[in-house]
């Protein structure tokens, strides 16, 4: 994440500075191995939770390696070794990270077999954190939950321009409100979360079950800031008849990895711990409106778009991508570097908006024009990106003790299309991320002719719905009938059901009696039975066609009727 600050000893040793009163270094320490570890691949309920693990069962997501904690002895070895305060550790990527006060003491670590590489991430001019405090802070309310009316403009009040432009609305009228999808939420702090009347219902059903700040190594997550309120309050605000947020029911882990007075690469690494941490109690989304380019330390440091901003380097992104093979959606924001910015960024998205398996949102107004602010795609290797967006113009949010603020960003969009993903979600249980994310994306309101600002378009929750609906179960398939195309005989759209015997992409081709092609389409598709594609074809003349699917190993031919 940062421009491989690689610490080698010898710069090292150039860097490193006497101590002074509570300062402390931030060192981020990878190991070579996992090795004599107490833990084991057959036993994964000593780490993971059993919601985590029935997770993986339902996506069919083997345990790995990378599932497995850091080696405690190694960890150990570092803290004597160093002196230094643990401020976390990474599973995925097998690693810790400690604040000295000495940053000398970093030397004691040189030629040790089982460190891989050091790196220096962030200074403070004083302590952050020593050891764990976990106050805890929550100070539930105490008012009546308030019961669902009727899902139209009178019932969402203040968020109703938010939702209907996305038709968020339609998921609701079906009784979607998010019920048993959880949901973490990384943010700089959640000031007032645990007092404001709008969050009454998420507290006193027990729904927010996990908090913790990667910061300051605590479980109090309501300082610092309160731009974590104003990004949970458009999902989970709940006051029927003034303001419903996006997945108003959904339960909630709130996580702090954002270090408010300035930038610094850590925040990257803290918000690959909150990453894990979520995949470890189970949560199915993630939603992050954090992005980053430039730090303040190491000073003048800044990401290079070109080699760092390709979807898979920085170690925000890389946790992005993990999140999603381990099953879970992670929703990231495009930034609010729309604009042209002096620091010589440009319009240019942030990581992790980048990831390629991120789920990234840009900002509209109400008329789904986009806002001036909403950073640019595409990535540094010409993904699309933003994907979809939401309303961040003018969006609505809680004031510090009311109702009927509003702010502007994709701090804001964000968080609302991660909400209605969740409820989304609820659809079809066994949908992967990648099925979700799809469907939002094909049903966006320019997938045909995608933008480098709106990138795929608005999203639209009616169609989404409908590709995902419970009722489209597996066909019986057959290694010759692989493909199914409905309705037969046909109009203007077609929906293509298929179960190919491998990962891949599958060609589709439309010819006509005369041989020529009227249509086609190149999807990647997984093995095994992929949600159905709709397709909207172009005018044709009626008559007979032919369909034909080509895959790595499979091909078949459909004969179709145009009416």
């Amino acid at each position: 994440m940062c421009r491989k600050v690689l610490v080698l000893w010898a710069i090292l040793a150039c860097f490193v500075c006497r101590p002074a009163i509570a300062q402390q270094y931030a060192f981020q320490i990878t190991f070579t191995d996992k090795n004599n570890t107490p833990f084991s691949l057959t036993s994964p309920s000593a780490y993971l939770s059993p919601r985590a693990l029935a997770r993986r069962a339902t996506q069919d997501i083997a345990i790995d390696s990378t599932d497995l904690p850091v080696n405690a002895v190694y960890v150990d070895s570092v803290l004597t070794l160093t002196g230094g305060v643990l401020h976390g550790t990474s599973r995925w990527l097998n690693m810790c990270m400690v604040l000295l006060h000495d940053s000398t003491a970093i030397l004691n670590l040189s030629g040790k077999s089982f460190i891989s590489n050091v790196q220096v991430v962030a200074y403070y001019s004083s302590d952050l954190h020593h050891r764990p405090a976990h106050e805890s802070g929550n100070a539930t309310a105490t008012r009546p939950v308030q019961k669902n009316t009727s899902a139209d403009a009178g019932y969402y009040g203040f968020t109703w321009a938010q939702t209907q432009i996305v038709n968020g609305n339609y998921l609701k009228d079906l009784g979607l409100l998010g019920q048993g999808m959880l949901i973490a939420v990384l943010d700089a702090g959640f000031v007032n979360t645990n007092t404001h009347p709008g969050f009454d219902s998420m507290w006193q059903s027990g729904r927010v079950v996990d908090m913790f700040n990667f910061v300051y190594d605590t479980t109090n997550v309501f300082i610092s800031s309160h731009h974590g309120t104003d990004v949970l309050s458009t999902i989970a605000g709940y006051t029927p008849g003034t303001f419903v947020g996006a997945a108003p029911l959904a339960s909630y882990a709130l996580y702090v990895s954002e270090y408010e007075p300035g930038d610094q690469v850590l925040e990257m690494d803290n918000m690959l711990c909150a990453t894990e941490r979520a995949d470890s109690i189970g949560a199915d989304v993630i939603t992050e409106s954090l992005g980053y380019d430039i730090f303040n330390f190491p000073v003048g440091y800044g990401l290079n778009f070109s080699t760092d901003l390709d979807g898979k380097t920085t170690i925000c992104a890389k946790a992005a991508n993990m999140a999603t093979k381990k099953g879970m959606l992670f929703v990231a924001t495009a930034g609010n570097d729309g604009y042209p910015v002096i620091s010589g960024w440009g319009t240019h998205i942030l990581t992790p908006g980048d990831a390629d398996s991120a789920l990234t949102i840009g900002s509209v107004d109400g008329t789904g024009t986009p806002a001036a602010s909403s950073g640019y795609g595409p990535n540094a290797v010409g993904r699309i990106k933003p994907d979809v967006c939401g309303m961040g113009h003018s969006a609505s949010i809680f004031s510090p003790t009311g109702y009927g603020d509003s702010a502007d960003g994709t701090s804001l969009s964000t968080p609302q299309i991660a909400g209605w993903a969740a409820c989304l979600w609820q659809v079809k249980p066994s949908a992967t991320p990648y099925e979700i994310r799809q469907a939002i994306i094909k049903c966006a309101s320019s997938y045909n002719s995608p933008g480098v600002q709106l990138g795929y378009g608005v999203a639209n929750f009616i169609c989404t719905e409908q590709i995902l609906n419970v009722k489209d179960t597996p066909l019986p398939f057959t290694a010759a009938n692989w493909v199914v195309a409905t309705p037969n005989p046909f109009g203007s759209d077609l929906k293509i059901a298929a179960n190919p015997a491998d990962d891949g992409f599958v060609d589709f081709q439309l010819i006509d009696m005369q041989g020529r092609k009227v249509f086609s389409m190149h999807e990647y598709m997984y093995k095994g039975y992929n949600s159905p594609v709709y397709v909207t074809l172009p005018q044709l003349p009626a008559g007979i066609y032919t369909l034909r699917a080509s895959a790595a190993t499979r091909q078949q031919i459909i004969r179709l009727v145009k009416l």
